[in-house]
């Protein structure tokens, strides 16, 4: 599994988190979910007032979640490097407790998975020799 460093602004709030590169979560927009326990942190839980509650479909069922549209800024943390700055939507979920990085999000990242099982991954823009391992779950 692939996990990786990213840093999140939302207003003059910043926030660096580990994520999982999850390209079997499908969106149509550069998405990223994060725990009710990070949205707390992030003054975002309860969910404002400009959130659409939704139900997504996922391999273990109906969750329930918060949809909150393009309310921060966020980008991968490389050793010397980081990815461009992308502006995502935040869905917010009583049912995860690690964030998980959508496949578009992903591909606005430019992350390439070179070894799922191992954490093994790089930038796109990197040669393919270029390997960056996986960040350590947090505890």
């Amino acid at each position: 599994m692939v996990r990786v460093k990213l840093e999140i602004k939302i207003k003059n709030l910043v926030k660096n988190i580990i994520a999982i590169v999850n390209s079997g979560y499908e969106a149509d927009t550069p998405q990223l979910m994060i725990p009710a326990t990070l949205a707390r942190e992030l003054n975002l839980w309860p969910p404002p007032p400009d959130s659409r509650e939704l139900v997504f479909d996922t391999a273990g069922g109906p969750v329930k979640v918060w949809f909150v549209p393009r309310i921060a800024k966020a980008r991968v943390l490389g050793d010397n490097v980081s990815s461009k700055e992308v502006v995502v939507d935040l869905v917010i979920s009583t049912s995860i407790d690690e964030p998980l990085i959508s496949d578009l999000l992903t591909s606005e990242f430019e992350i390439v998975i070179e070894d799922p099982y191992k954490g093994l991954w790089r930038f796109r823009w990197e040669e393919p020799g270029k390997i960056r391992m996986t960040e350590r779950k947090p505890s």
